[in-house]
Order: C-alpha cells, then structure tokens, then sequence
C-alpha cells in the first residue's frame, strides 16, 4: 500500500468537503472542550477539598457585648468558655479570634475586592473561638454542648458551607459534562455524515480501483483517516481553548480567590494531564465512528 496515495487522498477529500470538515472539526472541539472543562472542574474540586480536609472547623460566635468588651477573653463569660472547649476531649484545638483580628482576616481573604473591603466595619465582625475537632465528622457535638450557653451567640459547622459549596462545583460539572455529550452526539453524526459523503463523491474512482484489484480496506482507509485527522484537529483546538480559558477567566475573575485560599488553581499542568485524555478520546470516537459508518452505510 503506497503511503502518498492514501495520503493524497485524505488531502482531497478533506478540501474537497472543506465546509463539513469545518463544521466537524468545531463540533468536536466545543464537545472535547466542555469534557476537558469538566475534567479540569474535577480536578479543582479534588485539589480544594485536600486543602480544606485539615482545616474544617467549628466557629463559636460570641455575642456583641463580649466581642466588644473583652478583646483578650480574659474576662466571663469568655474565659470560662475558653476553659471548658479546651478540655473538652472532643476538641483537638482552640483558638480565640477578636473582633478585629477577624477584621484583618477578612480584610486577606478578600483583598481582590476593595469595594466589598470598604463596606465592611470591624464592629460587624463578631469574637469567636475557631475550633478543629479530634473527629472532624461529628460537629454537631460542639452545638449540643455549647449551644445557648452565656456569651454564645451561634455556631457554625464549615463542613456545611463546604458541602454546600462542593454541590454547586459538583453542579457545574455535571452541567458541563450534560452539555459535552450533547455535542459529543451531534460530533458523531457529522462524522458520520461527512464520511459518507466523501465515499459518494469519490464513488466512481473508488468502484474503479476495486475492478482492478484494490482491496475493501484500502479503499475505505482514507475515508477513516479523514474521520480521525478531524477528531485530532478538534481536539488540538479543544486544548488551545482550555488554555485560553484558564488566561481569560481562571487566572484573571478567580485570580483573587485562588490567592487568598478560598479555592485552589487550575495550573498548566493540570491541563498537559487532561490533553492526552482529550485527544485518545478524538482517536478513539472518530475512528469507532469512520468504521462503523464505512461498514453499515458505505458499500465500496
């Protein structure tokens, strides 16, 4: 089998067919797109929860006339409070927070956002002790014990928030990959369409070579070439998207989150992780695809 003729073949019938073969190529990479946007948020999601499993705790909120009075949490109700969390044998850890202290921890978290920063008032923040328990599962023991005592204004389990906030992450890629199977079926019926296409232009040609002597297989090989170049070509662009997206809106509208801690990045490496699997599955779809169709619907 000469390699330049099936080569030349491929050329033609991709040029030959040049508005399918554009229209293909989009398809797959807007649906490998949204799959590697998909993989990326799950990546996300992973990195973000081995950054917060350490750091899960329990927020005792102490009431305005003690978070104004007593900064030092020298004085009851404060100190009693103190004392009994810390040796409370559910408690690994405590550690009291003031007013302003959680002013200033405000102010890191969200220095990405000068106007929300000027809004806020130290005097709005309450005192609190921030607590991480021997069993980070079992939160609600803090609540029990601790709750409606002097000098408590309300507890708040971060493990809710978080789970909260894992549901809409989890959301978003489930949306995502939703959306990138949608296009994944319309990917494969351009494919399909497209393949058979480029064996009826060339039917002629093709019926000649089989008269003297040309194989099924080598006839049929450039047609499913062509499939699997544009699935490559796709997800090729699939890729340089996905680096466009991690420029335009991670790097820049999360930039701000992601450097104070509230979530963790999407680097470059995480997308040289996510391009092989986007192009093995081009490979895989478009040449699945070109040979069932060359099989069932194109007799040359």
């Amino acid at each position: 089998m000469r390699a330049s003729f099936v080569f030349s073949e491929v050329v033609t019938g991709l040029r030959r067919n040049i508005t399918m073969t554009i229209a293909m190529i989009i398809t797959t990479a807007i649906s490998l797109a949204l799959l590697g946007g998909g993989l990326l948020v799950v990546r996300m999601i992973d990195k973000t929860q081995t950054l917060y499993q350490d750091k899960v705790e329990v927020s005792v909120y102490l009431t305005n006339d003690v978070s104004e009075t007593d900064p030092e949490c020298a004085a009851e109700p404060c100190a009693g409070l103190r004392a009994a969390l810390e040796a409370d044998p559910a408690v690994e850890q405590v550690d009291h927070e003031s007013r302003d202290e959680a002013y200033e921890r405000f102010k890191r978290i969200f220095e990405a956002q000068p106007e929300l920063v000027k809004l806020a008032r130290p005097e709005a923040l309450p005192a609190s002790f921030r607590i991480k328990l021997v069993d980070p599962e079992r939160p609600e023991v803090i609540d029990q014990t601790y709750g409606g005592r002097p000098g408590v204004e309300s507890i708040a389990d971060q493990g809710e928030f978080l789970d909260r906030f894992f549901g809409v992450l989890n959301s978003l890629r489930n949306g995502t990959f939703f959306v990138a199977l949608v296009m994944a079926i319309a990917a494969l019926l351009l494919i399909s369409n497209t393949v058979q296409l480029s064996a009826f232009t060339r039917r002629v040609e093709v019926g000649i070579m089989r008269l003297v002597g040309a194989t099924r297989w080598y006839t049929q090989l450039p047609f499913l070439l062509e499939a699997v170049v544009t699935g490559i070509v796709g997800a090729l662009v699939a890729i340089g998207l996905l680096v466009v997206l991690k420029v335009t809106f991670i790097d820049d509208v999360l930039g701000g989150s992601i450097q104070s801690g509230v979530v963790s990045s999407v680097d470059g490496v995480d997308i040289l992780l996510v391009a092989p699997i986007l192009l093995l599955t081009a490979l895989v779809i478009s040449g699945i695809t070109g040979y069932v169709t060359l099989r069932l619907y194109v007799r040359t």
